[in-house]
């Protein structure tokens, strides 16, 4: 029997990604899984901490609230909130801002597909960052723009791949 390689990575593995508020892991991607089609991860925050304003030319977003309470602002006037157990899929090129309005903290699993050509043309923020620190690296799929960014060789298991 052919033994199939897959990737587990847990959230704890992943560096925080704290560039945009709050803390961003993305967990599954072109980098560590060698995903072809989107990314996922999972986000924390804290409360009165929010995710600034941005939205993705070539993504949907879909968003799962594990715990906690947050409020989605689309387009700075519709407010969506969210309760554990609810989910929500946010539109290619819609802005949005999640904030944790509530009094604990608030965990939440998103996934965003399909890719952009490059990782760094899949996000674009819409208003002031006052967060420092780098771009998710997420990778990119196969043949998609330039270079060879979490591109592997055939036979090659992805970067923490369980045999």
């Amino acid at each position: 029997m052919t033994e199939i390689r897959l990737t587990k990575v847990a959230a704890e593995q992943v560096a925080p990604n704290r560039r945009r508020g709050g803390d961003i892991r993305v967990m599954l991607s072109p980098k560590t899984a060698g995903a072809t089609s989107g990314f996922m991860g999972v986000a924390h925050l804290r409360p009165g901490e929010h995710f600034i304003e941005h939205y993705h030319p070539y993504s949907e977003e879909f968003l799962y609230l594990v715990h906690g309470r947050v409020t989605v602002l689309i387009e700075r006037d519709q407010q969506i909130v969210l309760e554990p157990g609810e989910g929500l899929m946010i539109p290619k090129g819609v802005r949005h801002r999640v904030a944790n309005d509530g009094a604990e903290d608030a965990r939440l699993v998103f996934h965003l597909s399909p890719l952009a050509p490059r990782p760094e043309l899949g996000h674009v923020d819409t208003e002031h960052n006052p967060y420092t620190g780098a771009h998710p690296d997420v990778g990119a799929a196969a043949g998609a723009g330039q270079g060879t960014a979490g591109v592997r060789a055939a036979g090659e298991a992805p970067a923490g791949s369980r045999r």
